[in-house]
């Protein structure tokens, strides 16, 4: 210690002190401080269904982990258009969002599906000054004249030729059904699979509930000879267990899925990842809430995918072949 400060008046060397022992408490809890600014950040996801909804909520677990790593808080609001699914509410919901939105004060909104690109999105964020990713969008951005300046996103394509193909190697002939959920989403999937692949489907099944599912599929089995089976959250009474039983009894066609929780229910799935949507999505929300643009992240595809083979249903097709790297289904 220097003479000089050895000599100073007793309360000059006790402030002195203090004022030294407030610095180093500073310096040691700068990184602390500047954690609890980086977890300030703010982000609120739209989602365009219920929780409760297989494919969604595998996104938001992936936005969850990808987010929370980076201390960033995530709040979610769901839109609830398949269990409401009229005009009227689908709008009141994009209100409600809206009024979250408000609210909440977020950094970066994500949205996934459709419905909230289509009433949200589009009419009241674009070229908005705050960022928005979206992701699960089904084949075509355009459709909602996206990106705008302030998104970015990933669309949502599925390997039907993919599935088609396996299909065909065990069918009795060459017409082709269509078995899903009767929402504009499937509508607007219909259409691009025949836009996109040339693919023309003989029969079209869009049902509203478990019951008239089941009836589709029977028809199927006598009408078409593939059937592509593609979702059935927006069947509120939709019972898997009674499904599985039903199709292990009365499969007479080969048929097919991309949702992994529908490979129970079909001969072949050549299934998407919600999780690569909800990672990619939380991994350009940080980069924006880093300073990168929205319009400077390149619009994305999903790429990962997985083969599965339901073993049940190929005994009683009397189907003995299991495709190569395929996953067997429980």
């Amino acid at each position: 210690m220097s003479r000089r400060f050895e000599q100073a008046p007793r309360g000059m060397r006790q402030a002195t002190l203090v004022r030294l022992l407030l610095c180093a408490l500073v310096m040691l809890f700068m990184p602390a401080l500047a954690l609890a600014q980086e977890g300030s950040k703010k982000v609120l996801h739209v989602d365009s269904y219920h929780a409760g909804n297989e494919w969604n909520d595998r996104i938001v677990a992936a936005l969850q982990e990808t987010l929370s790593a980076k201390n960033v808080e995530l709040r979610v609001f769901h839109m609830d258009t398949k269990r409401r699914s009229s005009e009227a509410d689908i709008r009141v919901s994009a209100q409600a969002a809206l009024k979250t939105i408000e609210d909440f004060k977020p950094d970066v909104i994500t949205t996934s599906d459709d419905p909230a690109a289509q009433y949200l999105v589009m009419p009241y964020l674009r070229d908005a000054a705050i960022p928005v990713v979206f992701c699960g969008l089904n084949w075509d951005a355009s459709t909602y004249d996206l990106p705008y300046r302030n998104t970015t996103g990933m669309v949502e394509v599925s390997p039907i030729p993919q599935i088609l193909r396996l299909m065909q190697r065990h069918a009795r002939g060459t017409r082709i059904g269509f078995l899903s959920e009767d929402t504009p989403v499937k509508r607007k999937e219909l259409t691009y699979h025949e836009r996109l692949f040339g693919i023309t489907y003989d029969k079209a099944y869009f049902v509203t509930s478990h019951a008239a599912w089941k009836e589709a599929f029977l028809r199927a089995q006598k009408e078409v000879d593939m059937l592509m089976i593609l979702g059935v959250g927006a069947l509120p009474d939709w019972n898997l267990t009674d499904a599985t039983r039903f199709v292990d009894e009365k499969s007479e066609i080969p048929s097919g899925t991309d949702f992994e929780w529908l490979t129970a229910i079909s001969l072949f799935g050549v299934v998407k990842s919600p999780q690569e949507q909800g990672r990619w999505a939380a991994q350009a929300a940080l980069r924006i809430l880093e300073g990168v643009q929205p319009s400077d992240i390149p619009v994305s595809y999903n790429r990962e995918g997985a083969l599965f083979f339901n073993e049940r249903i190929a005994r009683r097709l009397g189907i003995k072949e299991l495709p190569a790297l395929a996953k067997a289904v429980p």
